[in-house]
């Protein structure tokens, strides 16, 4: 609970500030909030969110090209916006290097599936 405040408070100063990224404090709150507690984390199970991205990824092994297509497009919007917003070079360097390091994880780590596969797959 304690780590989880913590990254909270990081994640709110990070949406204010330009050098911080919050999304990923956001995220760590969530988990830590959700294995703190069994309502919060049937709540988090039953929402939209889970749903379309965490379950679909747990129960497929994989995503569609689609997808992969979508979040890192959009990942990388806010990625982009945060080099040209910030003025340090090492940040700059490092929110760089996490965009190269999340492209190569998606194509590597992830498969893509085919949504006819998963159909076929699904009505059997």
């Amino acid at each position: 609970m304690l780590l989880g405040s913590i990254s909270l408070v990081f994640g709110i100063a990070g949406t204010v500030l330009p050098v911080l990224p919050g999304g990923p404090f956001y995220l760590f709150a969530a988990f830590c909030f959700a294995k703190s507690s069994k309502r919060i984390d049937r709540w988090f199970k039953s929402t939209v969110i889970y749903d379309k991205y965490v379950l679909a990824l747990l129960q497929k092994k994989g995503m569609t090209r689609k997808e992969k297509i979508r979040i890192n497009v959009t990942a990388d919007f806010f990625i982009l916006l945060s080099v040209v917003f910030v003025d340090i070079l090492f940040v700059r360097i490092i929110l760089i290097g996490l965009a190269l390091y999340k492209h190569y994880y998606f194509i590597k780590k992830i498969e893509t599936i085919y949504p006819e596969s998963y159909q076929v797959e699904k009505s059997q």
